[in-house]
């Protein structure tokens, strides 16, 4: 029999044991396996938006826009799934939700408008509203005001955004820009001061006139961040337009507790 030296023994070991942690290493982060998500935002809507704009909801186009977001996790609920979209497990993973309603605000339950508000106030979940969503419920008990403008006319034609805040993480790579519009909502907004304007805007009408309201909102609320951003009517396909999708996922990136 051939007697191992111990230095032989000894590089053998060292030789077996790199093996070994490469192997391990490989199982965990070879091509086959996909990155877990540490972080997840929901994009909730009522299912209301015209199919001849928004195919599979504004939900879905939203969702399609953050796919860009990288450790994120990213779920569509809709007013019309179990628990209204929002079962008690999927809320308290949610790090941001997005909401947009229109048609269907008084349908939404007061307990779990009440779950939502608690998310944000004591948990930090960032909550994020689209235009008529202004008056969704969970808005309304976050603001404590009417959430009410002056006025909502839809003799726009096109809403030229520009950038009020340029040094806000929300306007972080967005540059003035116009997009179809038909539904505009005239200052003043019923909410309380916000803590930044990120963007204002100027709609164009069609007698020729323009009007100049605020666009992007954002206020701390209990230990969470909220953003009111007001383009999305159902019938402009703004949320598949790439720099309303920028806004979104800086939106989420900022709402998203630290």
């Amino acid at each position: 029999m051939v007697q191992k030296s111990p230095r032989r023994a000894s590089l053998v070991l060292v030789a077996v044991t790199a093996a070994g942690l490469v192997l391990s290493m490989g199982l965990r982060t070879g091509g086959a396996e996909k990155p877990q998500a540490t972080r997840c935002v929901v994009v909730w809507s009522e299912g209301t938006a015209p199919k001849n704009v928004y195919p599979n909801d504004i939900n879905s186009a939203i969702a399609e826009g953050l796919k860009e977001l990288k450790g994120w996790e990213v779920v569509k609920a809709n007013l019309s799934d179990p628990n209204q979209g929002l079962p008690d497990e999927l809320l308290k993973r949610a790090d941001v939700l997005i909401w947009w309603g229109h048609q269907r605000h008084a349908q939404v339950k007061d307990q779990l408008v009440d779950k939502i508000v608690k998310r944000v106030k004591e948990d930090g979940m960032g909550f994020i509203s689209l235009h008529s969503s202004h008056f969704a419920k969970p808005n309304r008990k976050l603001m404590g005001t009417p959430c009410s403008w002056k006025a909502y006319v839809g003799d726009s034609t096109t809403l030229k955004v520009t950038v009020k805040d340029p040094n806000h993480p929300i306007a972080q790579g967005i540059k003035e820009f116009t997009i179809t519009h038909n539904e505009r909502y005239s200052d003043p907004y019923a909410v309380p001061k916000p803590k930044a304007v990120v963007f204002e805007g100027v709609a164009s009408l069609k007698d020729g006139g323009n009007d100049p309201s605020q666009q992007g909102l954002t206020w701390e609320v209990g230990k969470g961040k909220v953003f009111y951003f007001q383009p999305g009517h159902e019938t402009n396909p703004v949320f598949f337009d790439p720099t309303i999708r920028k806004i979104m996922i800086n939106a989420v990136k900022w709402a998203a507790p630290k």
